[in-house]
């Protein structure tokens, strides 16, 4: 720009001069007639003439637009020092304040009408008036179209209307959407029962880092498993799980979605396989105590995978569990009782006290199996377990359990 300023300076100069030149080796005339009045001067006197005139013009105009233009500066600095103030006021939580300066410095400064409108909205949505927030959002114009369907969006998720949010942010006018509107929109979307089309965003709000890659993770994860939940069918399911990439289908949260999707939709076979998968690839209690569900209703086939995991997860409560479920059902209660006391060890807690009371119950020991029962409860309380009694007790050998129309364990006749 300085370069471009200097040139033209250097040409006007140099035709300045030459024009200048001209005049002195002959100044010219010019012959003015005006209602039979003829008028006679040189080039140079008219060109003088001129501009002589056209500054006492510039100068009667400015003078005839000076009390205006002082007034539309003072009412300017005025709106600035409103918004200012509001801001403030906003900040410091006197939110009714805030909202009467924000409202006046938009009427005042439309330059400032944007962010103060939206402002006045957010003061007045704190405290309490959703109404009047929506209507400082509405006065908004064109010209802040995407401001507006943000803020409206905003609001009606916060009211748990997801519909609306995405109405205001497909507003042809808000188009493009900038990262926070993007963001909105997906998680419009997943509130409105259409997670897999949030899970489709994904790439572009990483491309435009709408948020830091550890939050879109947690959400790419969330949406996933939503997105799993809302399969209407196995055919979806199956389609939805596949576009998953294997670092996805190995989260505990996705893996137990589809799980509990597969299980729901009658597809049994599923689910076990996907969470024996996932266990292979990384070991997760939650998903071992779901795993362990499953065997418990085909102990005979489960049990040889569970006590392969076992060798590597000594420790695991779920592992512990199950495999004393399925020795008690095969009526191995020795087996059951030593798994339920090294479960109880690592933290097994009540669902461990609740299966040896089963188990107790079914052996015939009442007192055991009453005192079992009371841990279990002592557990869900969080209160300190009573020790069992010192002694070894025997009975004779374990009827395989039933259960009645309530599912109380009983033994067999």
């Amino acid at each position: 720009m300085k370069l471009l300023r200097l040139l033209f300076w250097i040409v006007f100069i140099v035709l300045a001069v030459l024009g200048a030149q001209a005049l002195l080796q002959d100044p010219g005339t010019v012959l003015v007639r005006f209602r039979g009045t003829d008028y006679t001067t040189t080039v140079a006197a008219a060109v003088f003439g001129v501009l002589v005139l056209a500054v006492l013009l510039w100068l009667l105009w400015a003078l005839l637009v000076w009390p205006f233009a002082g007034w539309r500066r003072r009412r300017d600095r005025l709106a600035r020092a409103r918004l200012g103030e509001g801001l403030d006021a906003l900040h410091h939580g006197h939110y009714t304040r805030a909202e009467g300066l924000l409202a006046q410095a938009a009427d005042d400064d439309p330059t400032v009408a944007g962010q103060a409108r939206l402002a006045a909205a957010r003061a007045a949505w704190t405290r309490g008036d959703h109404a009047g927030a929506r209507a400082h959002l509405q006065r908004l114009d064109d010209a802040n179209a995407t401001t507006r369907a943000i803020a409206l969006a905003e609001l009606a998720l916060a009211e748990q209307r997801p519909t609306d949010a995405l109405v205001a942010l497909d507003a042809p006018a808000a188009q493009p959407l900038p990262p926070r509107g993007l963001l909105l929109r997906a998680d419009a979307l997943a509130a409105s029962g259409q997670a897999d089309a949030a899970y489709g965003l994904l790439g572009s709000l990483r491309k435009q880092e709408a948020l830091p890659a550890a939050r879109l993770d947690e959400l790419q994860e969330r949406w996933a498993a939503a997105s799993l939940r809302e399969a209407a069918d196995r055919n979806a399911l199956a389609a939805r799980w596949d576009a998953f990439g294997k670092p996805l289908r190995s989260e505990p949260a996705v893996v137990e979605a589809y799980a509990a999707r597969a299980s729901e939709l009658g597809w049994d076979e599923a689910a076990p396989q996907a969470l024996e998968h996932a266990l292979a690839t990384r070991w997760d209690e939650d998903l071992a105590a779901r795993y362990a569900a499953y065997a418990a209703a085909r102990p005979d086939l489960a049990r040889t995978q569970l006590e392969r995991w076992l060798q590597s997860h000594p420790r695991s409560p779920a592992l512990l569990l199950a495999l004393a479920h399925a020795a008690r059902a095969q009526g191995d209660w020795p087996r059951a009782e030593d798994l339920l006391q090294r479960a109880l060890g690592e933290g097994a807690g009540a669902p461990a006290w609740e299966e040896l009371g089963h188990g107790y119950s079914q052996a015939g020991d009442e007192s055991r199996a009453r005192l079992a029962y009371a841990n279990a409860l002592r557990a869900l309380r969080h209160e300190p377990a009573v020790a069992m009694p010192e002694g070894t007790w025997t009975a004779e050998p374990l009827a395989l359990e039933t259960r009645d129309a309530h599912g109380v364990p009983r033994l067999r006749e």
